[in-house]
């Protein structure tokens, strides 16, 4: 995912000994540099190694964020001893960011309280909180109260503030690719831009038309396409496609990328019937599959939302995810269900052993109305067994705000005699759930990632960017 910038402040109070911000600016800073993160911090000659312990330091602390304002993603603030909570704000306010910040306490050893030692850190930090809270400064809080930064359970707390940090970077000025309207029959995937754009996230559309002539243009002897063939064989088995359809979906492929290259585009959806097989004659499930394992999510019939949850949760991942129909019932077992959809999950959601990996065919659903041969592209296989979240974001238009529920549960080892893509699903409490996305008017649609991250994403989009959240427990 890359290196990860943050800013970090280390609090101090003038009265406890100094010796204790340095060691802990030794102890804190290779604990980052081991998880790939950047500290932005005063260097040590400023101040008493580079803590904060009055305004002046707050200003030169808050001047040196200002200079690396477009790279901090997330503000750490470090309490090896009481700090000065006017000061850690004071910071914060005055660099203007607006970022993520998590609060950290340094342990007291009960053995060494005499006032070279002692830290009073348990009590600083309830004063840091209590005056970002009076600046209106949000912030996140460790597992534990105080914690060594060289511990478990914090280096646990680090990962997950990267992750909420990558999360709120990534939503906030998204751009989100819509191709073609969406089917007429889906009134579930409908949308409110405007919500959307007032929450810095952008819809860039292109008519389905305007894209299908840009296909056109293409020929198969090209380089592109032919490199774009290339990508589709190697990708998945297409041993069951006939090579036209398989030159059709390489020019799309073509297409899809530079449409995405040129527009900045983070996520997109697709409407990927009927249109598309009547003119071009294949399904875009497996060009869909391949762009969201390479990291641009996209989502079958044109769900906006649905492409938005993808991209959260492959934010607060690093791992693709994919869109799946909450779909049937398991026998009589309530906690249990089956996902499902045509097939444009991406690769690495894919079980796949010596005797069964994912393949691309037609859809025998779409096949029944519009013939086999117009629909080849489309992906069997069965989702592999493995920790799960579930995410979906929809816009509320009648209370004018962003809604979205999270889920955590398993994709399990059974099987079932079916086509398309697939999974069996377990869920404590399902039927809760089920009731809450019905009673709550949730689209059918659901983002799915290979992951456990629903604590990321409630902290992400709750507390930072202010939308209406159930976590199902």
């Amino acid at each position: 995912m890359g290196k990860l910038s943050l800013g970090i402040i280390v609090g101090n109070r003038d009265f406890f000994a100094d010796e204790l911000c340095q060691k802990a600016r030794d102890r804190f800073i290779p604990v980052l540099e081991k998880h790939d993160i950047k500290p932005i911090i005063l260097s040590e000659n400023k101040g008493s190694s580079g803590s904060i312990q009055n305004r002046e330091d707050a200003l030169a602390c808050a001047s040196l964020f200002k200079k690396h304002s477009d790279e901090i993603k997330g503000i750490i603030v470090s309490l090896p001893n009481f700090g000065d909570e006017k000061s850690v704000a004071t910071a914060i306010r005055e660099s203007g960011l607006d970022v993520p910040v998590l609060v950290q306490a340094f342990n007291d050893d009960l053995d060494k309280l005499d006032y070279e030692h002692r830290r009073d850190s348990f009590c600083g930090k309830i004063s840091v909180c209590n005056n970002l809270k009076q600046y209106g400064i949000k912030y996140t809080l460790t597992t534990s109260h105080t914690s060594d930064p060289e511990s478990k359970e914090f280096e646990n707390d680090l990962k997950e503030f990267a992750g909420i940090c990558r999360v709120v970077d990534r939503l906030r000025g998204s751009r989100i690719g819509l191709i073609g309207a969406r089917p007429a029959d889906f009134n579930t995937v409908r949308y409110s831009e405007k919500i959307l754009e007032k929450n810095r996230i952008s819809v860039e559309p292109v008519g389905l038309l305007d894209f299908i002539n840009q296909i056109d243009r293409l020929n198969d002897d090209q380089s592109a396409v032919k490199e774009a063939l290339k990508d589709l064989v190697s990708y998945m088995d297409t041993t069951r496609v006939p090579a036209e359809a398989m030159t059709r979906m390489a020019r799309l492929l073509v297409v899809y990328r530079n449409w995405v290259k040129e527009n900045e585009i983070d996520a997109l959806a697709f409407q990927c019937w009927d249109s598309l097989q009547d003119y071009l004659e294949i399904n875009p499930c497996m060009v869909m599959s391949l762009l969201s394992n390479e990291g641009v999510p996209s989502a079958c019939e044109s769900d906006v939302t649905g492409a938005l949850s993808m991209y959260a949760l492959q934010a607060a991942s690093g791992l693709p995810s994919g869109i799946v129909d909450w779909n049937n019932n398991y026998n009589n077992e309530p906690d249990k269900a089956l996902i499902f959809h045509c097939g444009n999950y991406p690769g690495d959601i894919y079980h796949c052993d010596k005797k069964n990996c994912p393949f691309v065919s037609y859809p025998p659903i779409l096949a029944s109305t519009l013939g086999k041969k117009k629909t080849y592209g489309a992906i069997e296989g069965r989702i592999k067994p493995g920790k799960t979240t579930f995410l979906r974001i929809s816009t509320d238009d009648n209370q004018g705000r962003i809604k979205a529920y999270m889920a955590e549960g398993e994709i399990t080892e059974e099987t079932v005699n079916t086509f398309g893509s697939w999974g069996v699903v377990r869920v404590e409490g399902l039927q809760k759930l089920m009731r809450y996305i019905c009673s709550n008017g949730f689209e059918h649609h659901v983002a799915i990632n290979i992951s456990s991250v629903s604590g990321i994403l409630e902290e992400s989009l709750n507390n930072y960017l202010g939308w209406e959240t159930y976590t199902h427990n």
